[in-house]
Parts: C-alpha cells; structure tokens; sequence
C-alpha cells in the first residue's frame, strides 16, 4: 500500500462505523490518529464544542497588553481593554480576512489591518475603516470574540456559540487552584514543544501513568502516582491528613462528563510524594515560597482534568499548567508554563533552573514516546491493544472523545 493510500481521507458516513466498531478496554484504531476528516470533526464537534485554558491572566497584567496565541487553523489575540476587561479576538479582519495583529506580544492602543489599513481598539472594536462608503456601519464589524471567563487567575475560552456551562468547572477550580493561591501568581517560565503526532497521542499520553516507571524515572523518584491505586492508598490517606491539620481545604471530584449533560467535564484528584519529598523537584527540596492557603508542604499534589485539552497540577510551592494545542492531524504542540506567588523573584526565591528541571525533563522524555508511538501508528499493520488497569483515565478518555465525536 502506497503511502497516498495509506491516508486517503475516510469518508463521513464511515466514521460513525469506525466508532461503533470500537472495542471497550482497547486503544482507538488508526484512522483516529491519522486521518483528516476525523481531525476536521475533532475540531468541529470535540474540541470547538468545549473550553480550553489560554493563559494565566498574569501574561497581560497592563491594559493594552496583548498575546497571541494559537489552536488549530486558528489564532487568537488575547487582550487586556482600558477597562481592565480581558478578551480573546479572533485574528481576522471583517474585511477580507487578514490577520490584523502581526507581532506576538506587546503594548497597544489598537491594531491595523496590514491589507486595507481597517483600525481595531484594543477591545476588538473597530475604530476605522478607511473609503467605506455614506451608511456603513462599524459597530457590526468588530473582531470576533471568543466567550472568556477567569477563574482562580486561569483564562478560559470557549469557540462554541452556545458554551457548555462552566459553573461547575469553576467551583473545582477555585476549590483547587484556588487554595494553592492561583489568582495571586505569576508566571515564572514558559515553553512550547512541538511534536509530530496526532493530539490525542499526546493527551492519551498524559492522562495515564503506566508509563510512568519505566519512562520517567526522575518523575517516579518523587510521585507515588507512577504507583497502582490501591498501593498508596494509605500514602493519600497521610496527605489528606496533612492537608487538613493545616487548614487546606481542597475538594476532590470526577465530575468528567460528556456534552450532553450540558456542562464541562472537570476531574480534580490528589496523590501523594514519596515520603521526605516535599514538592515536584529534582530531589523533593522545596522550590520557591508557600502559594495560597498553605504554610507548610504536605507531602501531596493535586491534579485537575479540564475540557480534553487542559491540565493542571498544583504544588505548595508552584503550579503547572498543561496546554494541548492541534496543528494538524500529524501535528501538535505541549505548552508548558510554571508558576510561582506573584512577589516571588528569580534569583532570590527561585532559582529557574531547578524550578523547571523535573517537568522540563519529563516532557522531553514524552515527546520522544509520543513520537515514536506516533511513527508506529501510521502503520497500515498497527491494531491497538488492550489497556492496563493503571490506564483506566485513558480509558475513560477516549470513552469520552468518542461520544464527542458521535454527538452531531
């Protein structure tokens, strides 16, 4: 079979049959990862349909300050108005489409339009449109926007035109993020990975820890999650502890819904570090200064699941946000970003380089496993193979994308 073949285009009416003939327990067959028309419909039913962290709000922390950022074909400009208002604006002239914001982050009053020199306000509005005629109406061609709302200092965005409900989401974020003191952070560092694979390959990837002991030995030195379930039962029950004696509260919850149900899904669970090990380090040392309510480390982490392509860990000390951006079927990108209080500095109460060592090192050892899982997959001989009990979030994942992909 010719390459050509190999990735001709499945077509529409066969993909509801590729999602019937799925097999409980066992990993999604090729097609899913490497055909364009199912990528099309990830797009449109799966992941415009659901709500996705951009930043932490600390990014434009000025009004006129402004970001750009990037999810599937689509980019976004990430505002902060006069009115200390934040938005998301489509990239998209109302003219003839082309990108009106060309540099990727700074300072402005408004953007022009490089093509026809349309002027937009910091806020989206357009401000001018030079030569249109006696009648035209600038208040009806502002930039797109995205439905935005903050939480626990999280940007969150939503393509959909009738958003799914977030008031859950955001209830487990302030009760997570929150205590860990998020909306009084900053962010330290940020980096992008590219990979060549298909995004789910990558988000798969992230939501089990089978993986974890023979791939990420570093990680599993510190983090009793590379462990099965029911082993460190008793190390979580000594965190809850711990948590409490300090006056931490920290609501846990599997609220991983589908669409139908109207809201987000969201997944907030703990686990415990090793014993002696405070933090996510190289060698369980404390990093930088206490976030939010603790005053103390308790020997625990707290990780968040949201909306398919968003993922979140929290420590006393720092916080990890976990991007998943689309590029194509064969492409996608990890965004990594750390962050630390708000009057924490580098060099005084930080040092960068051990702040970013264990994820820095864990994510470079994921995305050479995605990669090669990703080569073996193209494969016309690939079938997928039964999942381990550790993989039962992957499981539930991909039980999830499918539903998704089902609802019209």
């Amino acid at each position: 079979m010719s390459a050509s073949h190999a990735n001709d285009p499945v077509p529409e009416d066969r993909i509801e049959a590729l999602i019937a003939a799925h097999r409980p327990g066992y990993g999604l067959a090729r097609a899913f990862y490497t055909d364009p028309a199912i990528y099309r419909r990830d797009i449109e039913r799966v992941l415009h349909r659901h709500w996705h962290c951009l930043a932490h709000e600390s990014v434009i922390p000025r009004p006129g300050d402004f970001e750009l950022f990037y999810f599937g074909d689509d980019t976004i400009i990430l505002t902060r108005a006069q009115d200390g208002t934040v938005r998301a604006l489509l990239n998209i002239c109302r003219h003839r489409g082309a990108e009106v914001c060309t540099e990727r982050k700074g300072n402005a009053a408004f953007f022009v339009c490089p093509y026809h020199a349309w002027s937009y306000g910091i806020d989206g509005s357009l401000q001018a449109a030079r030569l249109m005629p006696p009648g035209f109406d600038r208040s009806t061609f502002g930039l797109k926007q995205l439905q935005t709302t903050i939480e626990a200092g999280l940007i969150v965005v939503s393509f959909a035109a009738k958003p799914l409900d977030f008031s859950h989401a955001a209830r487990a974020l302030r009760a997570s993020c929150g205590e860990y003191g998020w909306d009084a952070a900053k962010v330290a560092h940020r980096r992008t990975y590219a990979l060549d694979a298909n995004w789910k390959i990558a988000v798969e990837n992230y939501v089990e820890c089978y993986h974890c002991s023979p791939a990420h030995p570093e990680y599993s030195r510190t983090h009793a999650l590379e462990r099965p379930p029911e082993r460190i039962a008793g190390m979580n029950a000594a965190m809850e502890a711990r948590t409490r004696a300090l006056g931490v509260s920290i609501v846990s919850g599997d609220h991983w819904r589908n669409s139908a149900s109207g809201g987000e899904a969201v997944d907030t669970f703990r686990y415990a570090l090793h014993r002696g090990v405070s933090t996510g380090s190289e060698d369980g040392s404390p990093l930088a200064p206490l976030m939010g309510r603790f005053t103390d480390f308790d020997g625990g982490a707290t990780s968040i699941h949201l909306g398919g392509t968003t993922f979140l860990v929290c420590y006393p000390d720092h916080g990890m946000i976990y991007r998943f951006i689309p590029k194509g079927v064969d492409a996608c990108e990890i965004e990594l970003t750390w962050l630390v209080r708000k009057d924490a500095q580098e060099g005084r109460d930080y040092d960068l380089g051990r702040l970013t060592w264990l994820w820095s090192i864990t994510t470079e050892q994921d995305k050479r496993i995605i990669e090669h899982t990703a080569r073996g997959v193209r494969s016309r001989f690939f079938t997928p193979g039964p999942l381990a009990p550790m993989e039962q979030n992957e499981r539930r994942y991909i039980a999830w994308y499918l539903d998704e992909l089902a609802r019209a």
